[in-house]
């Protein structure tokens, strides 16, 4: 396990961060504290978690597993999801952000949040609240860095700007959607976080399961999230992903590799990614994830792999060179 500097924060990560999503859901407490064990003996050290995965359970067991070696971890949470009945409750606005991090330290049965990310974007408060609240929790301590989660570009840099006007502690972690089938991220938001030194977690490196080889134009597995997940669904129904999918499992076949290994490895190249998001239901599931680091993703591998599927165009016009 390699490890890479996260944006200008002085932190090392694993090449690799795992998503506790299942944590208390599609994985019981037993089988989490497997796939836990897996990862760090792997040398993971980069935990990825939410409020409201599995109505804060996730949390739970999380911070059972890493209680005892609580400074040897990267831990992160994220707040916006509505956790209860309360109309108040879920937003980016000050009482849902103070409340929600004190929640999850609670959960987590530790002091302080290494990151804490905005899951979303919050249209009805104002972006200045949003951001003043979260500089009130890194000045007490209980929260370290911050990050954003599924903001587009311009939100980004919106903030970018905002905080550093008012002297506030910035966004220093991304965490948006990428994998060989969507690919929107590649168009702006790896390019700021370039520009402006921000560490980039991903997450869905296998789209969803699409790039697992389980799918194909003409090929369905009987579960799995694509499947019973409507959401999911919606995400993935472009009949072209399809066609990609079927594609990269043949490419992956022809290397003598799987295509989960060879779907992260993908992702984990790209100069901008420090690590993708890693996530299972069970250690079995686990294992091709981790071998992903064996893989030796070169720019030619990785050039074959991307012409499966669309480059995303431009974000203006005008692409060509105006000086030769």
């Amino acid at each position: 396990m390699k490890y890479n500097y996260l944006g200008r924060t002085g932190i090392e990560v694993s090449e690799l961060c795992f998503g506790t999503m299942s944590f208390g859901g599609d994985s019981d407490a037993t089988e989490s504290a497997k796939m836990y064990k897996a990862c760090r003996d792997s040398g993971i050290n980069f935990f990825d978690c939410a409020n409201g995965y599995s109505g804060g359970r996730a949390e739970e067991i999380l911070g059972g597993l890493i209680k005892i070696e609580r400074d040897d971890i990267i831990l992160t949470s994220k707040c916006f999801t509505s956790m209860s009945k309360d109309r108040n409750s879920g937003g980016g606005n000050r009482r849902n952000i103070i409340k929600s991090v004190e929640d999850s330290l609670k959960r987590l049965g530790t002091d302080r949040i290494d990151i804490q990310f905005m899951h979303h974007w919050d249209d009805n408060t104002p972006l200045e609240e949003t951001l003043r609240a979260l500089e009130t929790l890194v000045q007490s301590g209980k929260v370290l860095y911050l990050g954003a989660s599924n903001y587009a570009a311009w939100q980004i840099a919106k903030a970018l700007g905002i905080s550093e006007r008012q002297g506030w502690a910035r966004f220093d972690v991304l965490q948006p959607m990428y994998s060989l089938v969507k690919r929107q991220a590649e168009i702006e938001i790896l390019s700021l976080a370039q520009s402006e030194e921000i560490g980039v977690i991903t997450y869905s490196p296998v789209g969803g399961g699409l790039l697992s080889g389980k799918y194909g134009p003409n090929k369905r597995p009987n579960s799995g999230r694509i499947v019973s997940n409507s959401k999911y669904a919606q995400r993935y129904h472009d009949d072209w992903l399809f066609d990609t999918a079927e594609a990269f499992t043949a490419l992956a076949a022809t290397k003598g590799v799987h295509p989960v290994s060879l779907a992260v490895s993908w992702v984990a190249a790209h100069p901008d990614v420090t690590s993708p998001i890693i996530g299972a239901r069970s250690v079995e599931q686990l294992a091709p994830s981790l071998a992903s680091v064996n893989i030796d993703m070169t720019p030619d591998l990785r050039a074959e792999i991307s012409a499966l599927s669309p480059t995303p165009a431009h974000a203006t016009d005008r692409s060509e060179l105006l000086f030769e």
